[in-house]
């Protein structure tokens, strides 16, 4: 039987405060709840995913940045949740700083994600809030996209300068990225605009759209500050329940095989 490849999946929007690391961390330790072997990378030099999961490096300490510096090695992975198959590729403030010109710099993940990938059945990249450099890296080394939007009126603004990215990279370097889907957040079922949002993007998107919406929930808002996923903090709060949810559909949505 051919080897099973690792399905590596972006959560992207350059639009900061839309929920993506609350997704990222979230639907990835679900994923592993289920009992499939994950890592998340915190791509993203505020290292809110890391800081969210109880991990604070110190300066120096090996990190993602170390992990693209290196030619070769073990990737500096931490386990921050004992009980499941699930590791942590912690990022830290130095990697804002790193002279990326200075390397072929686009291909920098996707050369090292083979040592990733062996390791586990998904990889999800926490991506920092815009379209630069490190976004670029982990879109060429992705599989699929899965885009966070915020159930509000400027929801959609920048949607389509991010999917013209996801076009000119694609054109440019990775011909097989898809958009896997479109996660809403922040829903308040009590408010006409977050169903109008969702109307219209289900409408005018090709793309598919996850169910159901990850509603407002203050549980979720506080679970970072604990070091904890929602699922650890408050496991029968209704973030954790649509967060259960979402991941049972993304495990289960129907794929092409490579």
């Amino acid at each position: 039987m051919a080897e099973q490849k690792a399905y590596v999946v972006a959560v992207v929007n350059q639009k900061g405060g839309v929920g993506k690391t609350t997704t990222a961390v979230n639907l990835s330790v679900c994923v592993a709840e289920m009992g499939h072997s994950v890592i998340l990378i915190d791509g993203d030099p505020q290292a809110n995913a890391s800081s969210g999961l109880g991990v604070r490096l110190s300066s120096g300490s090996r990190s993602f940045l170390s992990f693209l510096q290196e030619d070769g090695g073990l990737p500096p992975l931490v386990q921050p949740i004992e009980k499941l198959p699930f590791w942590l590729l912690p990022s830290h403030a130095s990697l804002a700083s790193f002279e990326w010109s200075k390397h072929d710099s686009v291909f920098l993940l996707a050369n090292r994600m083979p040592l990733l990938k062996s390791r586990c059945s998904y990889v999800f990249i926490d991506c920092p809030p815009s379209l630069g450099i490190l976004t670029l890296n982990a879109l060429v080394s992705a599989d699929a996209v899965i885009i966070p939007i915020q159930c509000e009126y400027y929801a959609l603004e920048g949607l389509s300068l991010l999917l013209e990215t996801i076009r000119n990279v694609r054109l440019r370097w990775n011909p097989t990225l898809t958009v896997d889907g479109i996660v809403f957040t922040m829903f308040d079922r009590r408010n006409r605009l977050a169903h109008q949002v969702i109307r219209e993007v289900r409408r005018h998107s090709p793309f598919h759209t996850y169910d159901p919406p990850i509603p407002r929930n203050v549980r979720l808002s506080e679970a970072p500050s604990h070091g904890l996923p929602v699922i650890l903090y408050d496991p029968s709060c209704a973030g954790s329940r649509a967060y259960r949810k979402l991941a049972q559909a993304f495990v289960e949505k129907p794929r092409s095989k490579k």
